[in-house]
């Protein structure tokens, strides 16, 4: 069984047992969330991607560990100005582990 998940921005196949790597969740680790909203659920053969039919749906997870992405230099340059601008990036990430995932009623 697999789902199909929509979270911060990002789509994501998770399964139960899965360790994804997410942008930045909120929670301690060892917490507990929830990753919503579900787009698709597939059983064996029952695949379930009726909006309706998922209103119930949850697909839930612990967080394992807080840490931050690789560094991304941004560089601005204009020619025949001296205009230069450099910045730096490293996106905050949160690895989960999924621990279930239910389709309801």
């Amino acid at each position: 069984m697999y789902a199909i998940v929509r979270t911060s921005g990002h789509q994501e196949k998770v399964a139960v047992g899965d360790e994804v790597l997410l942008n930045r969740v909120s929670g301690e680790p060892g917490a507990a969330v929830e990753l919503s909203p579900v787009l698709l659920v597939v059983d064996g053969d029952t695949v379930t991607s009726d909006p309706g039919a998922l209103s119930g749906a949850k697909v839930t997870a612990e967080v394992v560990e807080h840490l931050r992405g690789p560094k991304i230099d941004i560089l601005k340059y204009k020619n025949k100005t001296g205009y230069r601008r450099r910045q730096g990036h490293r996106q905050e990430q949160t690895v989960v582990k999924v621990t279930g995932i239910e389709l309801g009623a």
